[in-house]
């Protein structure tokens, strides 16, 4: 989309320059009656093009997602929660193993219809399965996280852990315009080379405070209910899946976890907002 409207508008420019050469320029930046090179034409036009690129594209193609810097004492670091500044009651949801078709949008539409932004953390084999409804999180406003490419837990060595997270990285780069330096392990394994790498690369890896257990086959959507409410702290991280499996108990769930916690007072934070709300 982006050379799409870049060509159109820089024909569109030459022309203008073509019949404003030896006239009046009515380009930002110049004098009304200053002439013009061609030179200078070009480089004021240039800066115009860019500027409408900008006013063009959808938000998901603009963003590089500021939200995600992450303070540099976390980075390399494992988390499992936070202390908010001025002990405020905040709370970051999670979601793991997506993008996944049908789960995450109607999480996505929970979310939305709540104003709730969460972190999600992708897996990479998922992601190349469901792009576009990753740049639908991404154009929504949601933090994104590295979740490797296979969701594998076997040992393995410096080779394989960067490759399994060098190349998640890098699709949802391609994928969304994010740079994302969170990380949180498949099945929270913290020993098998996985977090050693993601930490040698300044990656903050996040891990959880309190989970909702919605990968217990057996629970039913109200377990997951109460396991949240009841271990709600500010600064928790809290675990939850739209992928990887039949996740309809935590879409069944999950408004109802929003609306607990909202009536005790939580304001919902991704993982950025609530790393960079901690030095307050």
């Amino acid at each position: 989309m982006t050379n799409k409207i870049l060509k159109q508008y820089r024909i569109f420019g030459f022309v203008a320059i073509s019949y404003f050469v030896t006239a009046c320029s009515t380009f930002p930046q110049l004098t009304i009656h200053q002439p013009i090179s061609k030179v200078l034409a070009t480089k004021v036009l240039d800066n115009w093009v860019q500027s409408q690129i900008e006013v063009q594209l959808p938000l998901s193609t603009q963003i590089e997602q500021e939200s995600l810097t992450i303070p540099a004492k976390f980075q390399g670091k494992t988390l499992y929660k936070v202390e908010p500044g001025n002990k405020d009651k905040v709370i970051a949801l999670t979601v793991d193993d997506g993008p996944w078709p049908k789960t995450t949008l109607q999480m996505l539409d929970i979310f939305k219809a709540n104003n709730v932004k969460v972190t999600f953390f992708w897996v990479g084999s998922a992601l190349q399965a469901n792009t576009e409804i990753a740049k639908q999180v991404v154009a929504e406003g949601h933090a994104i996280g590295n979740h490797t490419w296979h969701h594998w837990y076997k040992q393995m060595d410096e080779a394989t852990a960067k490759k399994e997270i060098d190349r998640t990285s890098d699709l949802i780069y391609k994928t969304t315009g994010v740079k994302t330096t969170l990380f949180r392990p498949p099945g929270g394994f913290l020993n098998n080379g996985l977090a050693a790498y993601a930490k040698s690369q300044k990656y903050s890896v996040v891990m959880w405070s309190l989970t909702s257990a919605d990968t217990d086959p057996h629970a039913k959507p109200q377990a997951f209910v109460n396991n949240v409410l009841k271990g709600a702290k500010p600064g928790a991280i809290v675990l939850m899946h739209d992928g990887g499996g039949d996740r309809h108990r935590t879409v069944e769930a999950l408004p109802q976890i929003i609306t607990g916690l909202k009536q005790q007072g939580y304001r919902f934070v991704t993982i950025p907002e609530l790393l960079q709300e901690s030095g307050k």
